[in-house]
């Protein structure tokens, strides 16, 4: 089993969802951005969804756009965040990372080097905002040949013709886009977010992600009663941006959501 089949095993037998913290790579800077990956699971994470800074990151709003301007303004490159990858995988074996950015760094790279480099690199899934199902066959080969998982993006405008075509081939988890807009900016309902996710995971039999609206961890806990997976990321970033100790910062905030994520079922 990989890691994501294997955590996701283990916390359905504990039953619970997971808690996912999302970090741009290289933000601030590589030093402080390592103390923050290697802290994360010690506060709560259960998976690290760790972006790649883009200079035109799309589906992003504010807070993970100026993120990605300081990670690049920094000097950080693909290539720097499969090295903090690494350097953290030398510490933890078990927490799974995956990767979120654009298709065109990876591009740029080639989509064999760049699987191999981090299958090297003990990434566990990818997910790539702007690659459409009808263009990911070539990216897809080379992740599987490297045991990379492929997650893909499904959003409330995904019809089911549209979600059957995107369960082929995706694997470890779906990412479910709770909000019609970018990241950061409106908040997830719960309410909402329930049914959708039942369709989801019925429609590919994959464990569910929420993500795009969730910041506080009464949020959190809310829409972990229903989905198998939260993911916060715009709260995380803006600490960064914000504080004077961005790794003690981050980390307490971290703690706050990985508990309302652990208690929501009980």
């Amino acid at each position: 089993m990989s890691r994501l089949e294997t955590r996701f095993a283990k916390l359905k037998g504990e039953g619970r969802a997971a808690f996912v913290a999302y970090v741009m790579g290289g933000d601030p800077g590589p030093e402080i951005s390592l103390e923050i990956l290697r802290g994360l699971p010690g506060a709560g994470a259960d998976i690290i969804e760790l972006g790649l800074p883009f200079s035109d990151p799309m589906a992003e709003g504010p807070p993970i756009q100026k993120a990605a301007q300081r990670a690049l303004l920094a000097g950080t490159k693909l290539r720097d965040v499969l090295g903090l990858a690494a350097v953290f995988r030398k510490d933890d074996n078990e927490t799974p990372i995956v990767l979120m950015g654009y298709l065109n760094p990876i591009l740029s790279m080639g989509f064999e080097l760049f699987a191999a480099e981090a299958g090297a690199a003990g990434i566990d899934g990818l997910i790539v905002v702007d690659c459409p199902y009808e263009e990911g066959d070539s990216l897809t080969d080379a992740l599987d040949a490297n045991g990379i998982s492929l997650i893909r993006l499904v959003t409330p405008t995904t019809d089911d013709a549209r979600l059957k075509l995107v369960a082929h081939r995706t694997s470890g988890f779906v990412y479910y886009v709770s909000v019609a807009g970018v990241t950061g900016v409106k908040e997830a309902n719960a309410a909402d977010v329930a049914p959708a996710v039942e369709r989801v995971r019925k429609a590919t039999g994959l464990p569910v992600a929420v993500g795009f609206g969730v910041k506080t961890p009464q949020r959190a806990a809310e829409v972990a009663r229903v989905a198998d997976a939260v993911v916060v990321g715009s709260a995380l970033v803006d600490i960064i941006a914000e504080s004077k100790d961005p790794v003690r910062e981050v980390l307490a905030s971290a703690k706050a959501l990985g508990d309302a994520v652990r208690a929501a079922r009980k």
